[in-house]
Order: C-alpha cells, then sequence, then structure tokens
C-alpha cells in the first residue's frame, strides 16, 4: 500500500526525468522507460493566473515589495518575463548604497570603479551633502585624474561657494577655470591651491577675481619657499585684476615652468620693469597676437564627475531662482567677507578701463635654458679665478649667503 501511496504522489508531481548516457529515464514511472522518439509532455508546474509577490522584512515594514534584484523584460509574444540580477551587479548595487561606509577602493581595477561611480551617481549620493564629501575623497584618493582632470568653474559664483567641501575633494586636477568667481584674496578655495591635492595642476584661469599683490603672495609661498605646491603650472591667467602690481610680478616669476601668461587688465604697465623681468627670468615674451590658451574655448568639465558637477549647478540654479540675489551674495561672501574699497577707490572687482592686452608665450622651439653641471662648475671657476687674479688674492670666493624670509613670508608660511 505504501508504495502504491508513494507512486500516486510521484504520479501527481508530474513525471521526473533522469538524464544518463545520453539518455533520459523516468524515475517515478516505469523504472526502465527509455525515451527514444518524440519529445516529453511538458508539464506546467503552475496554474494560469499563478502570482509571486517578492517581499523582503525591512525593520518595521515586514511586507516590503523589494524588486531591485529582479531584471523585467518582454518576450517576442509580449509577454512580461522576470530573471534574477547577476551577482556582480547585486554586489556593485549593495556598495554603491552605502558608498559612504567605504574605506578605501585602493586596488580596484578602474573598470569595475567607473561602473560603481555610475551606480553611486544615479543614487544621487553625490548630491546629498551628507554622503557627497565622503564618496568623492574616497573615489578621488584612488583615481585621482580620473575622477576629474578638468573642472570648468567660470562665472558660477554660486557653485564655488555651495560645493566648496566637494570641490576641495577633487585630487589630481591638471585644469581649473576659476575666472569670474570674485575669490578676493582670502577665499577658501584661494588657499587650497597651495595643498598637496593640486600639485599636479599645469593650468589655472584666475581672471577677474579681486586679486591683489597680497594674495599672489600667499599662493606662491609654497613654491618659493618649500619648494611645492603650484610648481608645475604652465598657463596662469590673471587679467582684469587691476590691483594685481609690479610688485606682484615677482611672485609670478617663480613659476619657472610658465610657457604662458596673460597679465592684461591688472596694474603691470607696459613700459614698467616687470616686462623685463618677465622676459629674463622666465623667458616669455610678448605676444603679438591673443594667445589661444586664454580663449576659454578648451577649458571644459572632463571626468567621471562631468554630468555630477552639471547636477550641481542645476541644483544651485533652482535654489538661485527661489532666494534673492541679495540673500545670495550675502551667504558666499559671509558678514567679514566683503570686498573693501582701496584708498584710491578701486574695488576688487573694478577693472581698468581701456585694459591694455599684455599676454606672453615662450616661442616656438624654445626651451628652458638649463646648464649642465660641468659647464657651470667650470664657468664658475673661471670667474672666481679670473676675480682672484683681479683682486690679488688667492684665497677661494666666499659662499653665497641663502636669501632671508622676510616677516611676511613667515607670517604667510605659519598660516598653513
Amino acid at each position: 500500500m505504501s508504495l502504491l501511496a508513494d507512486a500516486s504522489t510521484a504520479l501527481e508531481v508530474g513525471p521526473i526525468y533522469v538524464r544518463e548516457q545520453g539518455q533520459l529515464h523516468l524515475l517515478n514511472g516505469a523504472s526502465s522507460l527509455k525515451v527514444t522518439t518524440g519529445k516529453p509532455k511538458s508539464v506546467r508546474l503552475f496554474q494560469k493566473g499563478f502570482t509571486v509577490n517578492l517581499c523582503i522584512e525591512d525593520g518595521d515594514k515586514p511586507s516590503t515589495c523589494r524588486t531591485d534584484h529582479i531584471v523585467f523584460t518582454y518576450t517576442k509574444e509580449g509577454n512580461l518575463r522576470y530573471s534574477p540580477k547577476t551577482l556582480f551587479d547585486v554586489v556593485l548595487a549593495f556598495i554603491a548604497d552605502n558608498i559612504q561606509h567605504v574605506d578605501s577602493l585602493i586596488g580596484f581595477p578602474e573598470q569595475i570603479a567607473e561602473k560603481l561611480f555610475t551606480a553611486v551617481e544615479a543614487r544621487k549620493k553625490f548630491i546629498d551633502p551628507s554622503t557627497s564629501t565622503m564618496a568623492l575623497f574616497t573615489f578621488g584618493k584612488a583615481y585621482g585624474s580620473l575622477v576629474l582632470q578638468s573642472l570648468c568653474l567660470r562665472e558660477r559664483v554660486t557653485l564655488a561657494s555651495e560645493r566648496l567641501k566637494e570641490i576641495q575633494s577633487f585630487r589630481g586636477l591638471k585644469s581649473l577655470d576659476l575666472s569670474s568667481c570674485k575669490l578676493g584674496d582670502d577665499h577658501e578655495l584661494l588657499r587650497h591651491l597651495t595643498s598637496e591635492s593640486l600639485m599636479s595642476l599645469t593650468t589655472l584661469y584666475l581672471g577677474d577675481n579681486g586679486l591683489s599683490d597680497c594674495g599672489l603672495q600667499k599662493m606662491t609661498a609654497p613654491v618659493r619657499v618649500l619648494r611645492r605646491g603650484l610648481g608645475n603650472l604652465e598657463v596662469l591667467d590673471l587679467s582684469g585684476n587691476p590691483r594685481i602690481s609690479s610688485r606682484g610680478m615677482l611672485y609670478v616669476c617663480c613659476f619657472s615652468k610658465l610657457r604662458a601668461l596673460n597679465i592684461s587688465g591688472t596694474g603691470v604697465t607696459p613700459n614698467c620693469s616687470s616686462i623685463q623681468m618677465i622676459q629674463s627670468k622666465l623667458s616669455l615674451f610678448p605676444a603679438g597676437e591673443p594667445l589661444e590658451e586664454f580663449q576659454h574655448s578648451c577649458c571644459k568639465t572632463d571626468g567621471w564627475a562631468e554630468q555630477v558637477v552639471y547636477q550641481w549647478e542645476r541644483l544651485c540654479e533652482r535654489q538661485h531662482e527661489k532666494v534673492g540675489c541679495r540673500t545670495v551674495a550675502q551667504r558666499f561672501y559671509g558678514v567679514n567677507k566683503f570686498i573693501n574699497l582701496d584708498a584710491d577707490g578701486f574695488s576688487n572687482t573694478e577693472q581698468i578701463k581701456d585694459a591694455v592686452r599684455l599676454q606672453f608665450h615662450r616661442k616656438p622651439n624654445q626651451d628652458l635654458p638649463v646648464q649642465s653641471p660641468m659647464n657651470s662648475t667650470i664657468g664658475s671657476s673661471k670667474r672666481s679665478t679670473d676675480r682672484s687674479k683681479e683682486i690679488g688674492c688667492s684665497s677661494p670666493p666666499a659662499k653665497c649667503k641663502r636669501a632671508e624670509l622676510s616677516l611676511d613670508d613667515w607670517d604667510v608660511l605659519n598660516c598653513y
């Protein structure tokens, strides 16, 4: 009786086949039945109209439907088809949801990191202030310029202020455009330019920012004294800053790798001694025609975070429509960041009328003046012997004293 009961239950379930040595055997029917001709009759496992709800217990919501692990597609007949996601996609989605808790991504392949970045962006983690800074720092620390190698914030005053923390998290930037951002000499973003995370910067636009000689002194202090900071800078735009004088050009000359410089609309005149100093120390000569480097047509935001910056900009535009212009200005400058007027009545944002174009570049096929150590030592020994003969003394020349730092330089260095 038990065997009949088992056989009846097995027949209720349906036939079960096992393939052995290329042949199908029916287990719950005839023991030695061989299927050689025809196809086995299909058996419907579920009746028509059968539905399944995928649920997962989530705290106080025990009946929350979870469908993010399922891919919904349609067949050729128009029927809805359910297929599970791959394990890679499930794990990638989980990490993207918890990106703020990831300690490091160093060592992960770039292809996987780019997909992870796209998944995090789709979840708007880079817009949320509570997770955006930490997430961008994690990606920037591991992949540097791949996240963002060029950033254009031209005339985006509100974006540069409200997303300051996120902008400071970018590492490995090669081009940065901060033109017409009204930074002044004491803005945090100007101080960030001297950090180690922007040592790779080669192109910098600071036109129309209310800079003065004091701001240039702070910006160049790490390069002049500590040999770090913006030492790799090749293109520099300081146009539209009338408070920069010939004294500021002394600080600019520390950028020995410059190949293009724009000081149009500054306090430097074409006939001053600073022009000769730029030619002698930087080997830069006046350009007869406007240089292409300062047309701002090639500067754009480029990298994985390109769409993230555009999302920030759209969000700032929406907030700017709701808030009045005066409120936005107060939020950006703060109470102690209003620009004061000088004694001559010029403000930081006021430009000189009819500014003369002063753009300098290195001539084609012109390299930096580099002397070999052999020639330099021979030349110095010859000059020393000639000088000793003229003086009539055989003693070796005294060593040159190191350049002493001024009090202003020490005050600037103490700020870091």
